[in-house]
C-alpha cells in the first residue's frame, strides 16, 4: 500500500467537526439532533394532533392500544470551502507546497466522503477551476486532482483574490496559506468571512528555511510575487531581529483568527500530513 493509499484509508471514517450546523437544502449522512425524515430510527412518542398519521407504528398500537409514531434521526448536509493558497510564495519550496496541498486534498476527500458539499479553490493559480461537488462518489477522484495540481510561473496575492472570491453560503471555511501577507489583509478577510456567518479554520504552512533562515553575508532576496530585489548583508543580528517580528506576526495572525471565532493551526513543512491532520486538527476536535 502506497503512502496515499494508506492516508485515504484512514481518513475512509473521519468527519469534519463543524459547530456551524445549518441546515442544508438537501439530505447528507450527518446527524443533526433534530429529528425528521432519514431513516435512521431513534425511538417512540405518543401520537399528537397534527403529526402524520403514516408515522403511527399499528404493531405497538397492537401491543399498547395507544397511538406512537416513530421518530427518525433528521440528516443535514454541510457547505465546506476549503482555500488553496496557490500563489508562487507557497511554491518556492517544494516540501511546503506539498504539504499545503495534500491537508487541503485530505480534508477535500473527508468532506465529500462525509456526502457534504465541497466548493475548493486553489486561489491566484491561474487556468485553475474552482471545483463544486457533493458526494462520496467524487471522494477519491477530487483528492488525486487537487494531488495534481501544477505550479503556474506567476500567481497573484493569495489575500487580496481570497476577498474577492469568497463564497458566502458555506458553514465552514478553510484556509490554507502561509499567512505571510499583513494582517491587516488578512483580518479583513476573516471579519468577512465571519460576517457571512462562518466557521473558520485558517491553517498556516511554513518553510523551515522561513522560519529559521539559515542565510548569511550579501545575498540578493527576489520577491516570488513582484519579482522586485532588494540587496542585503545578513549577520546573525539581522536573523534574530526576524525571527522575533515572525513569531510576533503569527502571534498577532492568531489573535486575529480567534477573535472572529476561528482556529489557527500552525504546521512546518518538515512535518508529516498525518501528524497535522490526526494530532493537530484532531487535537483541537476540529477532526473525529
Amino acid at each position: 500500500m502506497n503512502n496515499q493509499q494508506a492516508l485515504l484509508s484512514k481518513l475512509q471514517k473521519k468527519r469534519l467537526n463543524v459547530k456551524t450546523r445549518k441546515r442544508g437544502f438537501h439530505k447528507g449522512s450527518r446527524q443533526s439532533n433534530r429529528f425528521g425524515s432519514s431513516q435512521e430510527f431513534s425511538d417512540f412518542r405518543l401520537y399528537q394532533p397534527g403529526d402524520d398519521v403514516r408515522q403511527i407504528d399499528w404493531n405497538v398500537y397492537g401491543r399498547t392500544q395507544k397511538h406512537y409514531i416513530k421518530r427518525f434521526l433528521d440528516e443535514q448536509e454541510l457547505s465546506i470551502a476549503i482555500y488553496l493558497d496557490a500563489t508562487s510564495s507557497m511554491k518556492k519550496v517544494n516540501k511546503k507546497w506539498e504539504l499545503a496541498r495534500t491537508i487541503a486534498a485530505a480534508l477535500s476527500y473527508i468532506v465529500l466522503n462525509s456526502e457534504d458539499r465541497l466548493f475548493f479553490s486553489a486561489i491566484s493559480s491561474s487556468g485553475v477551476q474552482p471545483i463544486k461537488r457533493k458526494g462520496s462518489v467524487y471522494s477519491r477522484r477530487t483528492f488525486v486532482e487537487i494531488m495534481q495540481l501544477n505550479q503556474p510561473e506567476k500567481a497573484g496575492e493569495f489575500i487580496k483574490n481570497l476577498s474577492k472570491t469568497a463564497e458566502r453560503k458555506q458553514q465552514l471555511s478553510i484556509i490554507i496559506t502561509d499567512g505571510l501577507e499583513p494582517l491587516n489583509e488578512m483580518e479583513t478577510v476573516l471579519k468577512k468571512l465571519a460576517a457571512f456567518k462562518q466557521e473558520v479554520w485558517f491553517i498556516q504552512v511554513l518553510a523551515t528555511e522561513e522560519a529559521h533562515p539559515s542565510y548569511s553575508g550579501d545575498v540578493k532576496l527576489v520577491d516570488s510575487e513582484t519579482d522586485s530585489i532588494v540587496n542585503v548583508s545578513i549577520s546573525p543580528s539581522i536573523i534574530t531581529e526576524y525571527e522575533k517580528r515572525l513569531t510576533e506576526h503569527n502571534r498577532q495572525l492568531e489573535t486575529i483568527c480567534r477573535r472572529f471565532g476561528g482556529q489557527y493551526v500552525f504546521a512546518k513543512e518538515s512535518r508529516d500530513v498525518q501528524s497535522v491532520l490526526f494530532h493537530d486538527l484532531s487535537g483541537k476536535g476540529l477532526i473525529n
